[in-house]
């Protein structure tokens, strides 16, 4: 499992380029697969979502763009600087999102009291953790009885494509995220996460023994990203 003090230090190096790094890393893909995720969170209804793993806040905005005004949202992460970005992205709006907050904390101790939330979203974050299955149960936690969690991951990928998308992951990958932000170990780091990462049954078993029912995963992009949702029953 990741080393939380060595996943701080990199995200915190990365943060000014990470927006970037991301549109060219996956071809402007993430801003397909922030729109399922929201359709999925607007299906359910929430009156407040909280976005763990918020970095910059793209999530976090993507969601009060597409879900009912008055609908609260607070964006947690556990490195700083990142929500640094995303506090600077909320002044520069002027004022467009005065239902988004931001805060610092820990996804493995969420400084949350039980049942504080409708939703609950994660988008590339679970991978980061150091203990999925606490992490999982502190989601559960502070979700109400019948909220939804939703999980947008990288995953593993169809068979046929996997020669295609390991060689990406393992070669031209850090070298492009070298050349954007800098800091290609960073990317190393994120090709080795992704290459161990359960598959989509396996990442909905331990959503499942985290307490979660109605679990369901949906391939996009060739398997490559799957999103989860689920659903807290009591």
């Amino acid at each position: 499992m990741p080393d939380p003090a060595a996943v701080q230090s990199m995200f915190g190096r990365i943060a000014p380029r990470y927006d970037v790094a991301n549109h060219v890393l996956c071809g402007g893909l993430d801003l397909w697969w922030r729109r399922r995720l929201v359709a999925t969170v607007r299906g359910a209804a929430p009156r407040d979502v909280l976005d763990l793993a918020t970095g910059s806040g793209d999530v976090a905005f993507a969601l009060a763009r597409g879900l009912p005004p008055g609908t609260a949202i607070l964006g947690m992460d556990f490195c700083q600087p990142m929500l640094d970005q995303a506090e600077a992205k909320k002044s520069a709006a002027s004022g467009r999102y005065p239902h988004i907050a931001f805060r610092q904390g820990d996804g493995l101790a969420l400084p949350l009291t039980d049942g504080s939330f409708d939703a609950v979203t994660i988008s590339f974050g679970l991978r980061n953790l150091a203990d999925r299955a606490r992490g999982l149960r502190e989601m559960r936690r502070v979700l109400r009885p019948g909220g939804r969690l939703v999980v947008l991951e990288f995953s593993q990928p169809y068979r046929w494509f996997r020669p295609v998308y390991f060689f990406y992951l393992r070669h031209l990958l850090p070298r492009i995220a070298g050349l954007v932000t800098g800091d290609r170990a960073a990317y190393e780091y994120l090709n080795d996460t992704i290459t161990v990462f359960p598959d989509r049954a396996g990442l909905a078993a331990e959503i499942a023994a985290a307490g979660f029912v109605d679990v369901e995963a949906v391939p996009l992009t060739l398997g490559t990203v799957a999103l989860h949702s689920a659903r807290r029953l009591n």
